[in-house]
């Protein structure tokens, strides 16, 4: 079972790359005892590995002197224990190694999707898509190289030095400290020069990657479009482009990989090389028996297996501890929104006010509103209309807390929203969207995220309410069956009435409903409102919209243009004003009039 993870603290550093791997290493602390466990199952397969050949070593020179080969019988037993033992405790080192890697990993995507959430839309708006997938897969993987290959692997290399230099210092002190002392060169020397030669490559590799898996992302999303202005070749160009660069640093990587496990082998061979100089002047005076010849030499050769890792994991380190920097930015970034420390309790009373608010997105953009005013009062309707882009949808993302208004309030029940728990609000508010996101998985799972325990009656009353079940009971596996991509297997009709049928289960006491019947047919447009308008009933109805249908029924009009309020009454009272509402049902009417006839006659 996966554990929880608690923020890493920030440590104070000279560098980046110091306080980061602190950082890393603090996530380790839940998992402390398995990592123990990981490390102690290292020494054991690097002792049993080193024993095997090292007492098969001192077998095979003992029984070319011993008068009875019964005087071995410890010594066969013995290597028939480690050579059993050695497999035994790889298999268990891999096992435990992995399954607290794969564990931690799975922590870290949690843990950073819970920083994320609170980010959204407002913070999350400054990333391309391609590149905050990158930093959840592919950046938390990169975090293995650190702590499956790294952090283990160190340990057992430190601890096995130690314990080669308790063994062989009984035969030779010197001996003892010369083989310790290129275990030391190897496991620190070919770490360094191979991350001196990668320095920079593996923050490089970070970047392009990143930027491949975001031209990726935005060509598979805009493929029709691509196609439709014939830009696939461009687009193929610049994605040809990235994986030259991509590849050209994986080569360079890969050369000094090859050159890294070269310099290992090299030092290896180097020092039982020594190892034979220095011990056999010792066996032929004497000082230590000959059949020990071979079990030095091969020991010394041995114990490098703990030191051979160290290489690779530091080679990585550079590109590692950038992923991580990677992570910890969008993890670190602080939410626009926060929630008081002590929040109201969700309102009895839901009238929605809005004060004199003004609002723009950034410093460099234009106002988006400015000094908007109306109230919406538990059970009434009002519409907000307007031309495209003078700011309807901002009040969308103001009910719904995503953004903060700079100047006024947005108001629930007499107390600004700023007072309540932003996941209270949203529990009160319903929203019907323009552009309605229908995950890639099931038409259950996708109302679901309406009320997540929902039962069956529940799903088939607000699917019928919205005019969709029986489209649904149709499809092989009704409401089982896969939406698609971006609800790829559904109209555009059956999307919205999909948003609708969530607005039903939900059933919320503030409905929002967001250019709900934009880029329809007339015959779908006129079948939604009847289901929007059952959907509305005994609820409090903000509709904003471009479309002027079925105003009349609307308590209160405003009229946007360019973020203010330039008209505002009921339907009759702008109708005959001569305004900009007035100039709308006008041009609406030209357009959309030959259209309804036809309709009609159909």
């Amino acid at each position: 079972m996966l554990q929880p993870l608690r923020p890493a603290p920030r440590y104070p550093g000279k560098g980046t790359c110091l306080r980061t791997f602190l950082r890393l290493l603090g996530f380790l602390r839940p998992y402390r005892f398995r990592v123990a466990l990981t490390v102690l199952l290292g020494i054991a397969t690097v002792v049993g590995n080193v024993g095997l050949i090292a007492t098969a070593a001192y077998l095979i020179s003992a029984a070319a002197v011993v008068s009875f080969i019964s005087l071995l019988t410890i010594s066969v037993y013995l290597v028939r224990f480690f050579s059993v033992f050695r497999a035994a405790s790889r298999y268990a080192e891999r096992l435990v190694s992995h399954d607290v890697t794969f564990r931690l990993l799975g922590s870290l995507r949690q843990w950073i999707y819970a920083c994320l959430a609170p980010l959204a839309p407002a913070r999350l708006s400054a990333y391309r898509s391609g590149d905050l997938l990158s930093r959840l897969v592919k950046d938390v993987e990169e975090l293995e190289n650190l702590y499956v290959r790294a952090i283990a692997p160190l340990a057992v290399a430190m601890l096995v030095c130690a314990l080669t230099f308790a063994i062989l210092y009984p035969f030779s002190r010197a001996f003892a400290f010369v083989v310790v002392a290129l275990l030391i060169a190897t496991g620190v020397g070919v770490p360094l020069l191979a991350g001196a030669l990668s320095r920079g490559l593996g923050r490089r590799q970070l970047e392009l990657r990143a930027e491949l898996y975001a031209r990726t992302v935005d060509g598979v999303q805009g493929a029709q479009d691509l196609l439709a202005f014939g830009a696939e070749d461009g687009q193929r160009a610049a994605v040809a482009d990235l994986t030259r660069k991509l590849g050209r640093i994986e080569r360079r990587m890969g050369l000094i990989a090859g050159l890294r496990a070269s310099l290992v082998d090299l030092m290896m061979n180097l020092a039982m090389f020594v190892a034979l100089l220095l011990v056999i002047p010792l066996v032929a005076t004497g000082e230590i028996p000959g059949i020990y010849l071979a079990f030095l030499a091969l020991l010394t050769l041995g114990v490098f297996e703990a030191i051979s890792p160290l290489g690779s994991a530091f080679q990585f380190l550079g590109r590692t501890l950038g992923a991580a920097e990677r992570l910890f930015d969008v993890a670190d970034s602080e939410p626009d929104l926060k929630d008081p420390e002590r929040p109201r309790p969700s309102p009895a009373d839901h009238t929605l006010r809005f004060d004199r608010v003004s609002f723009r997105y950034d410093n460099c953009s234009p106002a988006a509103l400015n000094d908007i005013s109306f109230t919406l009062k538990p059970g009434g309707k009002v519409a907000v209309v307007g031309p495209s882009g003078v700011g309807k949808s901002t009040l969308v993302n103001l009910i719904l807390r995503f953004w903060d208004p700079e100047g006024g309030e947005v108001q629930l029940g007499g107390h600004s929203l700023r007072g309540y728990a932003q996941e209270d609000v949203r529990a009160l508010v319903g929203v019907v969207p323009q552009r309605t996101h229908v995950f890639n998985d099931t038409l259950r799972a996708n109302m679901l995220l309406a009320k997540p325990d929902a039962d069956a009656a529940a799903l088939t009353e607000a699917l019928s309410r919205a005019g969709l079940y029986e489209r649904l009971e149709r499809l092989p596996e009704g409401v089982d069956s896969y939406a698609g991509e971006q609800g790829a297997r559904l109209s555009g009709g059956e999307r919205q009435r999909l948003a609708i049928a969530r607005a039903f289960l939900k059933d919320a006491p503030l409905l929002v409903l967001d250019e709900p019947t934009a880029n329809l047919d007339t015959l779908t447009e006129r079948a939604l409102l009847k289901a929007l308008q059952r959907l509305g009933r005994d609820r409090s109805v903000l509709l904003i919209t471009h479309r002027l249908v079925a105003m009349e029924e609307m308590d209160e009009i405003l009229v946007l243009d360019e973020g203010c309020v330039v008209e505002q009454g009921t339907h009759e009272q702008l109708r005959t004003a001569g305004g900009l509402y007035t100039r709308m049902l006008e041009i609406q009417r030209q357009m959309l009039g030959p259209l309804e006839s036809w309709s009609r006659r159909q």
